[in-house]
């Protein structure tokens, strides 16, 4: 299959326009005079392919390669290179997410090439930005590697001849498409690399994290206790708030019911003990007039008494008087009677002055008995002759006195009886009024009764009410404890209100619990998440290290794989190359031997100075490792030349040719470039050449850059470059039929 479709320039080196090559042919000669910019054409496809070496492109640094600009044409802003190439069987690959090679799925591949003044690189894949490294993945797996191996130059045939044995071995292994498994080694190794670093990074964030973790196991442990405990806080919550809140309705519920009955008694208590105070005023008034009336016969009583002595001692002195009418004359006697009637008198009066306060009551008293001891002198002296007016005075004051204690005795008497009728009354109405008394008092103490118990309602009620308080407050304080579901115990099926005894021991385990989990700390939760947190990430550090070192197997057998096929290629492919070796060396030189040998040397793998080897005398020597290259061995025909640098220049170019063409048949890439590899063969040799070139054109396409006759009639087109006169290379096509007539 043609492989490379077509090659866009532009403001490249001597190309200021836009030109395009067709490579529809398997054969393409550039051809034109020297400094024409044919060359660049081959630095074209250098640039564009990745080539990273200013010096093969002969510039020092990327402006060198924007066209600079004629006296007819300005200077180029960008020089831009684009190679598209045929992708209908999808043979070109880039490696995908997971670094197994994927299919690229156009139909056209196309790679660009932009450098800027300031020496800004830019790669374009399909249109899309991509990184060099993309560029080289995709040119290995079309078997196009980084060392050029498919452009040949005139000056680089020999360069396989005179490198060493090593740097010969890269070309060999560059040839052979093997570049592509040591930049994966590479790569493998780089990840070896990078996932040994994470390793130990990784074993040292457990390192880290460990200590944390074992603080937040411990801190685990306490929380799950504290969850322990809280699970128990919470079926305590429920059963205990459950008969709390049961105790609180019932509690309530009966101190309403209570209260509204004895308050109803009360108030039907304190209507009976008023109508009874009304009564006792009624009673009160009749013993108001029942005292008037004692009063009153009293004083009758005691003025009464008073007349009646008055009487009595009249009545003495009328007698006396008489009797001393009798015995004028004569001495006299006090009678007994007399003496006596005024001891009486006498007694009366001491024992009337001892119930007296004021003092002139006191003297009132003593008048009179100073009155009756005159009496008595009067009658115990010498008897005289009665005086008529004064017994008739006398008589007189009798009668009135008599008068007035009859009148007084009739109205004692009247207000005896009435008194007595007051009494009588007053007796009956007592006995109703004691009664009354009893009752008032029984109502009283019922009063008294209600209103305590009333009293102690209202203390009930206070406890009920402080109680309401500490069932709400231990709600309030039970919530962060155990959550919201705390409301749960309205929803309990624990039974009803139990014994205040048994409430508050379950009280006090709450409490208990309570306190222990205020010891354990808050923050269970966030412990939790933080634990669960540093546990994952030690178990994905865990997981992460599992999958290093799984990688790292990975790795390496990869590595050992790829090495493995590295050599199991090398050494199939050096049969193979030897073998086309052979025959381009034949064909090139009418017989004669040519072949490539693996060679292995020693090198050491540490060097150390003087003073380190003394200072390590005691330890092992130094370890070498193989290391491979590859010799050239030839035998010309009929020569006894074997050794590369007894070869003519001749011999050389023809030598280097067979072999860089025996490389390209093992493996071979969608095209060549040669680049004036002829300049140096005579016609017949030329012939020879051009009989190769149309061999290697089977199997891969050709770009010849040729000044010789006999190459360029073999090309199916032929681009001739030239310089136009604004000084710009220009290009001009020939097809097959016009490039052999200008050849011959």
């Amino acid at each position: 299959m043609k492989r490379l479709k077509t090659l866009e320039i532009n403001g490249f080196k001597s190309f200021q326009k836009k030109t395009v090559l067709d490579f529809q042919v398997p054969i393409v000669c550039i051809v034109g005079p020297n400094g024409s910019g044919k060359s660049n054409v081959v630095e074209a496809v250098r640039f564009v392919l990745g080539e990273q070496s200013m010096k093969s492109m002969r510039g020092k640094q990327g402006a060198d390669l924007i066209f600079k600009g004629s006296k007819n044409l300005p200077k180029s802003s960008r020089a831009y290179v684009s190679i598209y190439f045929n992708n209908s069987d999808k043979v070109f690959k880039l490696p995908d997410e997971e670094g197994k090679n994927a299919s690229l799925g156009y139909d056209t591949v196309s790679i660009s090439r932009e450098v800027y003044p300031d020496g800004v690189n830019k790669y374009i894949l399909n249109g899309g930005e991509a990184r060099l490294k993309d560029v080289n993945s995709l040119l290995s797996s079309v078997n196009i590697g980084s060392s050029g191996h498919h452009i040949i130059s005139q000056g680089e045939a020999d360069r396989i001849l005179s490198v060493n044995p090593k740097e010969r071995k890269e070309m060999v292994e560059d040839a052979l498409g093997l570049k592509i498994y040591q930049y994966k080694i590479r790569e493998t190794e780089r990840k070896l690399e990078r996932t040994g670093e994470n390793m130990k990074e990784v074993a040292m964030l457990r390192k880290e994290n460990a200590p944390h973790l074992r603080f937040l196991q411990k801190q685990m442990e306490k929380a799950e206790k504290a969850r322990d405990m809280r699970v128990e806080l919470l079926s305590l919550y429920k059963e205990y708030l459950k008969k709390e809140s049961a105790y609180l309705e019932k509690e309530s519920g009966e101190l309403t019911a209570e209260k509204r009955r004895i308050s109803s008694e009360l108030e039907v208590l304190r209507k009976k003990i008023a109508g009874t105070e009304e009564k006792n005023i009624s009673e009160e008034e009749n013993m108001k007039e029942l005292g008037a009336l004692e009063r009153r016969s009293a004083e009758l009583r005691k003025a009464k008494g008073e007349l009646e002595r008055k009487l009595g001692r009249l009545e003495g002195i009328l007698e006396m008087e008489k009797e001393r009418a009798k015995t004028a004359g004569e001495s006299r006697v006090l009678s007994p009677e007399a003496a006596e009637e005024a001891i009486r008198e006498i007694d009366f009066l001491l024992e009337e002055a001892d119930g007296l306060e004021t003092l002139s009551e006191i003297r009132a008293v003593l008048e009179r008995m100073r009155s009756v001891m005159d009496d008595l002198r009067r009658q115990s002296g010498p008897e005289q002759k009665p005086d008529d007016g004064k017994m008739e005075e006398l008589e007189k004051s009798r009668k009135e006195i008599s008068e007035e204690i009859e009148k007084m005795a009739e109205e004692e008497e009247e207000a005896a009886n009435k008194a007595e009728e007051l009494r009588k009354e007053n007796r009956e109405k007592l006995e109703k009024l004691r009664e009354a008394e009893k009752e008032r008092f029984g109502l009283r103490m019922k009063e008294q009764e209600l209103s305590s118990a009333l009293e102690l309602l209202s203390v009930r009620e206070e406890n009920l009410v402080r109680e309401k308080g500490d069932f709400e407050n231990e709600i309030r304080e039970g919530a962060p404890l155990v959550g919201q579901e705390i409301m749960s115990y309205k929803h309990s099926s624990a039974d009803g209100e139990d014994g205040r005894e048994y409430r508050e021991e379950m009280r006090k385990k709450i409490e208990r619990i309570k306190i222990k989990l205020e010891d354990a700390g808050a923050g269970g939760a966030e412990i939790e998440k933080e634990f669960k947190e540093a546990t994952e990430r030690d178990q994905f550090l865990e997981k992460e290290m599992e999958d290093l070192s799984e990688s790292i197997k990975s790795l390496e057998a990869l590595m050992a794989d790829l090495k493995n096929k590295i050599d199991l290629e090398f050494k199939e492919g050096i049969k193979k190359i030897n073998a086309e070796f052979q025959k381009f060396f034949e064909l090139m030189f009418g017989g004669g031997t040519a072949s490539l040998k693996v060679v292995v040397e020693n090198r050491n793998k540490n060097r150390r100075n003087a003073e380190e080897e003394e200072e390590e005398i005691a330890e092992e020597e130094e370890e070498s490792e193989p290391e491979q290259g590859i010799e050239i061995s030839v035998s010309l025909p009929h020569k006894k030349v074997r050794e590369l640098h007894a070869l003519s220049g001749g011999e050389r170019s023809l030598t280097s040719i067979a072999l860089l063409f025996a490389m390209s048949q093992v493996n071979p890439p969608p095209f060549l470039i040669l680049d004036e590899t002829d300049a140096a063969l005579d016609e017949a040799n030329s012939r020879k050449y051009g009989d190769m070139l149309e061999k290697l054109s089977s199997r891969s396409q050709l770009i010849v850059v040729t000044h010789n006759r006999e190459t360029m009639s073999r090309a199916g087109i032929l681009y001739g470059v030239t310089i136009g006169g604004d000084g710009g290379s220009k290009l001009l096509s020939v097809k097959f039929d016009e490039a052999v007539a200008i050849a011959k």
